[in-house]
């Protein structure tokens, strides 16, 4: 069950100038910060479901979040990954449609839950945040396009490199070096695209040819260049 952690006031967050926040003028934030509710969900646990109405956004203040669909057959497909930083469920907010999807917590994570009712009225007041906002839908918007090309036209050895090196990029590395999440073989197939044994046999092929080490969940990446070769990927 979620629980409540400790309040964090917005002015001082860590990571408020990572999110959509950044630039809301100074009153706005005080009013975000005497209405918001702040929970903690423990790894496993369901932020929101498919199929219900918005309530509000929630913004991470620590943790990792995956937003899942469920297909006709009752497959999940994982649609986005969620950081530190990030906002969740603002589509179906701003659309006054139900939740597309399912948020779920991959670690114990702390969030920020805002409700609508101010938020809506301050995205209608602050020019800076309707902005970023935009920026918010347009990056998104991007990233669907390019996943969607990319499944039709590479190959699945190239998106599964092209998988490893997107959760470098959104989640970094840990102390050990390792990529800073841990998922499951099923969970990285999703993200790939492919069935749960087709990314096993090229997780194992990847480690062979020592451009990854694999560590139970844990993936280290030993040849990174070679990795952006394998994915297809220039500059």
């Amino acid at each position: 069950m979620k629980s409540n952690f400790v309040h964090v006031e917005c002015q001082h967050c860590s990571n408020r100038f990572n999110s959509v926040f950044c630039k809301t003028e100074h009153d706005h934030v005080k009013e975000i910060e005497a209405m918001k509710i702040c929970s903690s969900y423990k790894k496993g646990e369901t932020i929101f479901r498919q199929g219900a109405y918005a309530a509000g956004v929630y913004c991470i203040n620590a943790g990792k979040i995956k937003l899942s669909m469920m297909g006709d057959e009752g497959k999940e497909q994982i649609i986005r990954m969620a950081k530190p930083g990030d906002i969740i469920g603002y589509k179906a907010l701003l659309s006054g449609e139900k939740y597309n999807a399912t948020a779920i917590a991959i670690e114990d994570t702390n969030i920020c839950f805002i409700p609508k009712e101010i938020f809506l009225v301050i995205l209608q007041k602050d020019a800076s945040l309707s902005f970023e906002m935009m920026k918010v839908l347009s990056n998104e918007l991007k990233r669907a396009e390019e996943k969607i090309t990319h499944l039709a036209q590479k190959q699945v050895r190239e998106r599964m490199a092209e998988t490893i090196l997107f959760l470098k990029e959104t989640y970094g590395l840990d102390k050990d070096d390792h990529v800073n999440i841990q998922l499951s073989r099923e969970e990285i197939a999703n993200l790939v695209g492919t069935a749960t044994e087709t990314a096993i046999r090229l997780l194992s092929e990847f480690n062979k040819e020592h451009i990854i080490e694999l560590s139970g969940k844990k993936i280290k990446i030993l040849n990174q260049p070679k990795l952006v070769k394998t994915a297809n990927l220039y500059d």
